[in-house]
């Protein structure tokens, strides 16, 4: 029967989500929500402009309809504060996005909230959220993986959850920057985290019914987002996005691991970093352009095979992540 639950809220995302699709996306389009592309970008992503963003709206309402439909409602689980964090963490990183979206849409500018603004937003919610875990006696440790040893941080946790889930949301919506690249990544990282979690637990709960959740929406989202992309997800899903996979790491008690399966997410950052580090220090750049993904496009890659690439290390350290929790533990 777990598995039935499992497959189950996975297609049901994956089927509201491909359903909703088709009047959500009409409708952005109608609005002018458009996506402005960056100027100094690859040139061919000038024929980007004008498709509708914030798409990101389809995923969430597939995520909580479906994650609420299935959990509380069709397989009768207890509801848990867990499963409320999951969904305040999802819908408040999305909120944060769609204000960033719509203002950048709305004004035709590439920037939308400044970056206090939306620092602001992500800093009060993850400090809820550490609120909130301290008041169910949340355990404070962090253990490192394959190895018997765990390290209490106290009240340091809360920094920690801080910096993963600010650090996390942005590193993601570094990466939403060609066709489906973040959707088909973040299925693999939220699929591994469903994995974990029905190992932690032992069996299916409200982690894994959300983590498969995700992964059907991201699914869905896909038929849409694939190259050549008909909407865009937009700040709205990926900062949501990025909140979630380090929240389900959190709640799982696997934090570290984050690190190995969300490892494009870091590669991506991590060239963003480097740059700015080399371009400040010695006035030359470490990439044609950063994040990395578009690299690749200006040394002669086509879109397609970099987003196929990125999908296949996305699967590669996913797998990874997971062998290192289960394997060596």
């Amino acid at each position: 029967m777990n598995i039935v639950y499992a497959v189950s809220a996975l297609v049901i995302s994956f089927l509201l989500t491909v359903l909703i699709g088709p009047f959500v996306i009409p409708y952005l389009r109608k609005l002018k929500f458009g996506q402005s592309i960056r100027e100094d970008g690859p040139q061919s992503h000038l024929q980007k402009t004008g498709t509708p963003t914030m798409g990101g709206v389809m995923i969430i309402i597939s995520i909580i309809i479906t994650y609420i439909f299935s959990s509380a409602l069709l397989f009768n689980f207890p509801i848990t504060y867990e499963f409320w964090l999951l969904l305040f963490v999802l819908v408040g990183y999305g909120l944060i996005g769609f204000l960033d979206d719509f203002i950048i849409v709305a004004m035709k500018r590439n920037l939308g909230l400044t970056s206090k603004q939306k620092l602001a937003g992500q800093l009060i919610i993850a400090i809820v959220f550490f609120i909130t875990l301290q008041m169910h006696d949340f355990p404070t440790d962090i253990r490192l993986p394959g190895l018997d040893v765990s390290l209490e941080l106290g009240w340091g946790y809360g920094l920690l959850i801080i910096f993963m889930l600010v650090g996390a949301s942005n590193a993601v919506n570094l990466t939403d920057g060609l066709d489906g690249l973040l959707a088909g990544t973040a299925s693999a990282a939220f699929g591994a985290f469903a994995f974990l979690a029905f190992y932690v637990q032992s069996e299916v709960d409200v982690i894994t019914m959300f983590a498969l959740t995700v992964v059907g929406a991201l699914l869905g989202f896909l038929v849409f987002n694939a190259h050549p992309a008909k909407v865009f997800m937009g700040d709205t899903g990926s900062l949501a996005l990025g909140a979630a996979i380090a929240a389900i790491a959190i709640l799982t008690k696997t934090e570290i691991i984050l690190i190995v399966i969300g490892g494009v997410f870091v590669i991506e950052t991590l060239s963003v970093i480097l740059q700015v580090i080399s371009f400040k220090a010695t006035g030359k750049r470490l990439f044609k352009m950063s994040p990395i993904h578009h690299h690749f496009e200006l040394i002669g890659w086509s879109e397609w095979r970099v987003v196929v690439t990125f999908w296949a290390v996305g699967a590669v350290v996913g797998l990874l992540g997971i062998f290192i929790e289960v394997g060596l533990s």
